[in-house]
């Protein structure tokens, strides 16, 4: 992805929250200069925890096809005693028709929220082998109610619901054509974006990106970059 891509997606996820009357954490607008003033020791747990503005087009070069826009408001690391937490917290922007990739994850379990905008739309599988997608019914829980789907059954979800989804269920997901942008929540247990997703398909977490201009906000995958020495 070029950063003038990343830059101009985030600058539009911006005006997305502020229409749904999402507030973010002041960290979420420092400029560059400012994380490096404060890069003193006082904001290791947001580096460390990699918590803020992430990015992805998965590797496959077409975001607003296969992407998603995602900023992590708080999260801890497992067996940390200076970052306990034992859950955590994001908040997302999936365009309209745009697919996050058939993915699963081996410890974390995680409610996904349609904050508002339009319809969010779930595919499920449970995992069968390393990376393959079992034949067996996908039983889970929609807003506290059990519900069972055919492998590969679809659920749609209107603002304000959600779905939880357990160690092990493949879910892909997309804001519904012809219904809109949706803000879409996740709260989870720890997440762990480097060692806990299992992806069905050839794909990555983190992209490449063509430095074409300075960074507006930035990644979470810049952190090691521009304030790790």
């Amino acid at each position: 992805m070029k950063r003038s891509e990343i830059n101009q997606l985030i600058k539009d996820a911006i005006k997305i929250f502020e229409k749904h009357s999402f507030k973010l954490p002041p960290f979420a607008f420092w400029s560059q200069e400012e994380w490096k003033q404060k890069n003193n020791g006082e904001i290791d747990e947001i580096i460390n925890c990699e918590l803020g503005w992430d990015v992805t087009d998965f590797g496959r070069g077409d975001f607003l096809r296969e992407g998603l826009l995602l900023f992590t408001v708080r999260n801890g690391l497992l067996n940390s005693r200076d970052y306990p937490k034992t859950y955590a917290e994001k908040i997302m922007i999936g365009r309209e028709g745009q697919l996050t990739l058939m993915h699963c994850h081996v410890n974390k379990t995680e409610d996904i929220i349609n904050r508002g905008g339009g319809k969010l739309v779930f595919e499920l599988y449970n995992r069968e082998g390393e990376k393959d997608l079992a034949a067996t019914p996908v039983i889970l829980q929609r807003d506290g109610v059990k519900v069972t789907i055919t492998a590969g059954g679809r659920i749609c979800l209107s603002p304000g619901e959600s779905i939880t989804l357990t160690p092990g269920m493949f879910h892909q997901f997309w804001a519904e054509k012809g219904s809109g942008d949706v803000m879409i929540g996740e709260v989870s247990s720890v997440n762990d974006d480097h060692n806990d997703n299992v992806f069905h398909h050839k794909q990555l977490r983190f992209p490449e990106i063509e430095e074409d201009e300075a960074p507006y906000r930035l990644l979470v995958g810049d952190y090691s970059k521009y304030l790790i020495n």
